[in-house]
């Protein structure tokens, strides 16, 4: 693995993806786009990159490295996020909502990309989107399934583009629902796809709501990492099935790694400054991983396989804004 250190195409791809990542941490500091995100637009920004053929052609192993082990670094980095005193302290309610949502959501968004005939590769990674933690839950559960790299791109810019609308759909529904402020802060956190999008319709309800949704939010991205590790042994069943090879169970290390940092987050020495930081470092990584991950896209798929999962996303979405407004409702 470390020869790779010494390709110049490394180097390339590394400071690359690093420019994107920056430049999508920034703009998405602007009015607008921060309802993308920081991800997304470094996504963007490596598909833009295209156009430089010959730089790409020059890293292309630096590319796929970078989308491969830099996604798991940030994603481990990310662990430091997730708070478990605070969503120990939020009580049972949260975690079962929680719970209850992703997993409507992941049998809904699969049921419809099915009707649809959307590819079941493209409908896992699509449906754990929505029902978690967007683009880092399409990243995260990518390496499970042996993803396509156009069906990662195809699947983020779904949860993205999802995640977009109904940020805006909740935040005009805001003066209109007969809602709480804590409430609407879960409805946020339960139903929106990103962190970013939770946190931009929280924020438009006061404080309150933007705590309650960010804690809402974190209980969807504590099933992260259970739930890769159950898509990865379904995949291991169906490949052994088609094999009749003998398989290792595929463990995601690097998804015990996040278990692990939001541990030591939480109860370890780290003040909230460091802390800060270092999830700053793990979206730095995500963003590299994105870009890498725009560079490799295949266009003429996503544009040909794009409609029927868009289609599928929507009607799923609804139905998990219908299901996060009723809990929401009914029990906080």
């Amino acid at each position: 693995m470390f020869e790779i250190f010494k390709k110049r195409g490394f180097w390339i791809a590394f400071a690359s993806t690093l420019v994107c990542s920056l430049l999508g941490k920034y703009l998405s500091l602007l009015p607008g786009l921060s309802l993308i995100g920081a991800l997304v637009i470094a996504l963007l920004i490596g598909m833009l990159c295209q156009i430089s053929s010959p730089l790409i052609y020059a890293s292309v192993d630096g590319i796929g490295f970078i989308s491969n082990k830099f996604l798991r670094l940030g994603i481990i980095l990310l662990g430091f996020r997730l708070n478990l005193v605070s969503l120990a302290e939020s009580g049972i309610k949260t975690i079962v909502m929680a719970f209850v949502v992703v997993s409507f959501t992941i049998a809904v968004v699969y049921f419809f990309c099915r009707l649809l005939k959307v590819d079941k590769e493209l409908s896992f990674l699509a449906s754990f989107g929505c029902a978690i933690c967007g683009a880092a839950a399409v990243m995260g559960i990518s390496p499970q399934v042996k993803a396509d790299k156009d069906n990662s791109v195809l699947a983020v810019a779904v949860v993205c583009i999802m995640g977009t609308v109904f940020t805006l759909v909740e935040v005009a529904l805001l003066k209109v629902l007969p809602f709480t402020d804590v409430q609407f802060g879960i409805l946020n956190g339960a139903s929106l796809h990103e962190i970013a999008h939770a946190v931009a319709a929280g924020g438009a309800g006061g404080t309150v709501a933007l705590d309650n949704a960010i804690i809402m939010k974190l209980s969807r991205v504590l099933l992260l990492a259970p739930a890769a590790m159950i898509v990865g042994a379904l995949y291991q069943k169906r490949h052994k099935k088609d094999t009749d090879e003998k398989q290792k169970l595929p463990i995601p290390w690097f998804m015990v790694g996040f278990l692990l940092t939001s541990a030591f987050g939480s109860f370890g020495p780290l003040s909230q400054g460091v802390i800060d930081q270092l999830v700053a470092l793990a979206y730095i990584f995500l963003g590299m991983a994105m870009a890498a991950l725009g560079m490799s896209v295949n266009f003429k798929v996503i544009i040909a396989r794009g409609r029927n999962v868009f289609i599928a996303s929507f009607l799923g979405s609804v139905c998990l804004l219908l299901l996060a407004g009723a809990g929401a409702y009914l029990f906080f």
